[in-house]
């Protein structure tokens, strides 16, 4: 079986066996700029790449996926042009195999259920934290999808110390704005921090050096995220919180207070919830989508 992993600078296709062990992956750079036909002859051609047949294909994608039609109902401005793309269709023409589809935080999260740090998991909650802030629920190993495909999107919860700052959804006072990876750069450089810092793994580094600035900065945005985990834990009451997604890498200057922040939204009944990282890591979503390809080709 074959998972594919549909992000907008990279597409991973792993060969995956009945019992979720990932056996082979082939990474690819997304042609994003050229559009969707290109993007989805590229996934195909990384499934290809595995050498191996496969019974059919699961694919996990940025956007809002709709698993019943197949279609990509909406997308951000990294894969362009995305939105409206027939996903499912658009594969099996490709390979000539039945193909399931979801969004990537679903599959993200099903890769957990099935071989990682929730299995055996009866409700769980992914919250997975990079380019943007995105969820998921499970409920009895299925992915609860809402009425319009659209369940998930944690990274727009208003927060507090979000307001008034843009969101890339075209809101404001969302989370993602002050808790995604881009937004604590950017944080990071409007305080004050080392001119030229590209990439939020130095600011983590300069946290764990000693740097305070980075670690605030850090500490800032994980606070306000774990408000928001906090109250979702208390409207949704799940057996295990899962966190994913690079910013989940930014080490003890980003998860105390992340963690610290969620507990103190608890509610009586929750407190001591188990709130801890994935077992997958990248993974994960690949062996999530082998999942949903297992699904259609039994």
């Amino acid at each position: 079986m074959a998972g594919v992993d549909i992000g907008g600078t990279k597409i991973s296709a792993g060969l995956v066996t009945g019992d979720g062990t990932l056996e082979r992956i082939v990474t690819v750079p997304t042609p994003a700029a050229e559009g969707p036909a290109a993007v989805l002859a590229a996934a195909a051609g990384a499934v290809r790449g595995l050498d191996h047949d496969v019974l059919a294909v699961g694919i996990g994608s940025a956007g809002v996926i709709d698993p019943v039609g197949g279609l990509v109902r909406s997308a951000t401005d990294a894969l362009p042009g995305w939105a409206g793309t027939d996903l499912r269709g658009g594969l099996r023409d490709h390979l000539g195999v039945p193909v399931a589809v979801d969004n990537d935080v679903h599959a993200h999260a099903l890769g957990e259920a099935w071989t990682g740090a929730a299995a055996g998991r009866r409700t769980v909650l992914l919250v997975a934290v990079g380019t943007g802030v995105g969820g998921s629920l499970l409920v009895d190993g299925r992915v609860h999808h809402g009425a319009r495909a659209a369940a998930g999107h944690v990274g727009h919860i208003a927060a507090t110390p979000a307001a008034g700052l843009p969101c890339t959804c075209g809101g404001t006072g969302h989370v993602e704005a002050v808790s995604s990876g881009p937004a604590l750069l950017t944080a990071y450089l409007r305080r004050g921090g080392t001119p030229g810092t590209g990439h939020l793994s130095r600011v983590a580094a300069a946290a764990g050096a000693g740097d305070e600035l980075a670690a605030e900065v850090l500490a800032d945005g994980a606070r306000a995220l774990g408000q928001v985990i906090g109250g979702l834990a208390n409207v949704l009451d799940p057996d295990v919180v899962l966190i994913g997604g690079g910013v989940s890498r930014c080490g003890d200057a980003w998860w105390h207070p992340l963690l610290e922040a969620v507990e103190g939204e608890l509610l009586p009944p929750l407190r001591g919830l188990p709130v801890h990282p994935g077992a997958l890591g990248p993974a994960a979503a690949v062996i999530g989508a082998a999942r949903l390809g297992w699904a259609v080709a039994a």
